[in-house]
């Protein structure tokens, strides 16, 4: 087998909605819900719950960045899947929509009134503030 062969392994990124990557890669950097990680090829089996973050990939020789909103990471005989709420790459994500959500959710926040849901509005605020810092990525 080739050396090349070796350090990869296949990864499929999917949500409830669509395929959001799948292929070979090199590297993964995960969101876990005690903190980032990372998985090379021939990596332990592994099942670890993921939050709201970045995600990162390396794919022939090139990295790319996606925000994803939670979900699960199974790595499992040289094969990795993500299973998440909702996953958008970078180059994706609509930047005034992510700033507009941010904004709506930071006025939620600091003057919250009886019907806000505070968790809500806290878990809106995370997300937005990731889709923002992930754009950036690009």
């Amino acid at each position: 087998m080739s050396e090349q062969y070796e350090k990869t392994f296949d990864l499929e990124i999917l949500t409830p909605d669509k395929v959001a990557f799948t292929g070979t890669v090199t590297y993964v950097k995960a969101p876990g819900s005690e903190g980032y990680f990372g998985i090379l090829a021939n990596h332990a089996p592994l099942l670890a719950a993921l939050t709201v973050g970045e995600l990162e990939i390396e794919t022939e020789g090139k990295r790319r960045f996606f925000a994803i909103s939670g979900g699960f990471l199974e790595v499992l005989k040289n094969r990795v899947r993500i299973l998440a709420e909702t996953v958008e790459e970078s180059t994706e994500i609509d930047v005034k929509r992510a700033a507009a959500a941010l904004e709506r959710a930071q006025k939620r926040l600091q003057a919250p009134t009886p019907d806000i849901d505070i968790d809500r509005a806290r878990a809106a605020y995370l997300r937005a503030a990731n889709r923002l810092k992930v754009a950036s990525r690009k």
